[in-house]
């Protein structure tokens, strides 16, 4: 089977692409309006793209042709956000911060989140989840309809028990994150890992 996303299978381009490549990490990103009202928004066209200068990328979708979401207006107003890593405690909550609300309404309030104050940013990081990073945005690319924020990770919060402090390894069992499947409902679980040894 071969697919023509330049012709016939332009349209169909998300759900070809969003069932193959996964299981993805899912970005709970909190964000500021220049009022202070908080945003909370998962995506999972999300991952780390680099380490030096460690950054992250988002690619929030437009609301409707022509109409940015809350996550990219408020970054594209004040440069930060928090990206707050989703493992499977609060993935319902996450889940639930991604219901259309009205416009101001504080998703971690409905979700039933906490709000934990940042150190370098002005989002909040949500002090259920795992790991937070506070991001401050590099750079905005639109290609289409794409919009790729590059965010530098500046600070990062992580759950006590998750490192080993002298190696920087995650304990096994101790981090286990939701990844995001084929649309539109479907989630996987990373409790079934395997190790497999690199070459010399």
């Amino acid at each position: 089977m071969e697919l023509d996303l330049t012709g016939p299978h332009r349209d169909d381009a998300y759900m070809i692409l969003a069932g193959l490549v996964t299981p993805r990490p899912i970005a709970l990103t909190t964000t500021v309006d220049l009022e202070g009202r908080v945003n909370a928004a998962p995506f999972s066209f999300f991952n780390v793209l680099g380490d030096s200068p460690p950054i992250v990328g988002i690619c929030p979708g437009d609301r409707e042709p022509g109409v940015p979401k809350d996550t990219a207006r408020n970054i594209r107003l004040t440069q930060e956000f928090v990206v707050n890593l989703v493992d499977e405690a609060i993935a319902e909550k996450m889940n639930l911060c991604a219901a259309s609300l009205p416009e101001g309404e504080n998703e971690l309030l409905h979700a039933g989140l906490t709000a934990a104050t940042s150190t370098a940013v002005k989002p909040p990081r949500i002090a259920e989840s795992p790991a937070s990073l506070e991001c401050r945005s590099h750079s905005i690319i639109e290609i289409g309809d794409n919009r790729l924020i590059i965010g530098e990770v500046l600070r990062i919060h992580v759950r006590d028990g998750i490192f080993d402090p002298e190696t920087w390894l995650v304990k096994p069992g101790s981090y286990q994150p939701v990844g995001r499947m084929q649309s539109p409902h479907w989630y996987a679980r990373t409790r079934d890992m395997f190790e497999m040894r690199r070459p010399k």
